[in-house]
């Protein structure tokens, strides 16, 4: 059963094409960005969003896009009380407030993809941290963490996530921008993990600088398809071999987000 099959006879058969296909679920929360045809029915589109995921108890719709550094969007609630949840992936646990701190739930075949290749005992960067899901996964193996994150929201939950997760002695927090911060970092890390937010490219070259020879950097950047082409073939000249990229989803009109495997060469 899809959403605009629950809502046939009560939304008009004219605005059907318009209700989104998808919603996104964390926790026990969904989100949905509804057009503003279809905003005297979002009661209506709540309940049938609840028909579907028996779980949810709290329907946000997206009043505006993620923007700035801490890729915070905008919500109106339409049902429920509280932005608060737990978010479950791959066996951990992610408390947050979607209203107040940047999580996709998209991304989690993706971070999968990226644990299989992390081992033991590697000293691992991951700016942009966000709440942990980078973080969590790679500390739970037995690495070195160190995550970056300038919102001081997220920080709070990312801490009580390394708790929650009992991962804490495996991470250091550092409070801060990105690109300051990285400037006082020793080179060494094994591994980087960059969930680079919107416009933040050019912190690539901070990032390479402090993985060794022979590193791997998970580099994750908002383009469209010929930007990213373009730019695979670039990244060589700076000592980069492409070891992968490839869509990761689409985020806005035109725009995808794509994730780079680099080796580091020299």
């Amino acid at each position: 059963m899809t959403l605009k099959r629950c809502l046939q006879g009560v939304v008009p058969d004219v605005l059907l094409p318009e209700i989104p296909s998808r919603f996104e679920v964390i926790g026990d929360i969904a989100i949905i960005s509804i057009p503003p045809s279809c905003e005297p029915y979002q009661d209506d589109i709540a309940l049938a969003i609840l028909s579907l995921r028996r779980n949810i108890r709290t329907v946000l719709s997206r009043v505006s896009i993620r923007q700035g550094e801490a890729r915070i969007a905008g919500f109106r609630t339409i049902l429920g009380t509280s932005t608060v949840t737990t978010h479950r992936e791959f066996g951990f646990r992610y408390q947050l407030d979607v209203a107040r701190v940047f999580f996709s739930p998209r991304l989690a075949t993706e971070r999968q993809r990226i644990f299989a290749q992390v081992q033991p005992g590697e000293k691992i960067l991951v700016p942009f941290s966000g709440v942990g899901p980078f973080v969590i996964p790679a500390a739970a193996i037995g690495t070195q963490v160190t995550a970056i994150e300038q919102n001081p929201e997220a920080i709070r939950w990312l801490e009580k996530n390394l708790v929650l997760n009992r991962v804490d002695e495996n991470v250091r927090v550092l409070g801060g921008d990105a690109r300051t911060i990285m400037e006082g970092l020793s080179p060494g890390f094994d591994r980087a993990i960059c969930p680079t937010p919107y416009g933040m490219e050019s912190c690539l070259s901070q990032v390479a600088s402090l993985v060794k020879v022979g590193s791997t950097i998970h580099f994750y950047s908002f383009c469209n398809p010929a930007q990213a082409k373009d730019l695979a073939g670039h990244l060589p000249d700076d000592g980069l071999e492409v070891l992968l990229f490839r869509d990761c989803g689409h985020v806005a009109p035109g725009i995808n987000r794509y994730v780079f495997d680099l080796l580091k060469k020299r």
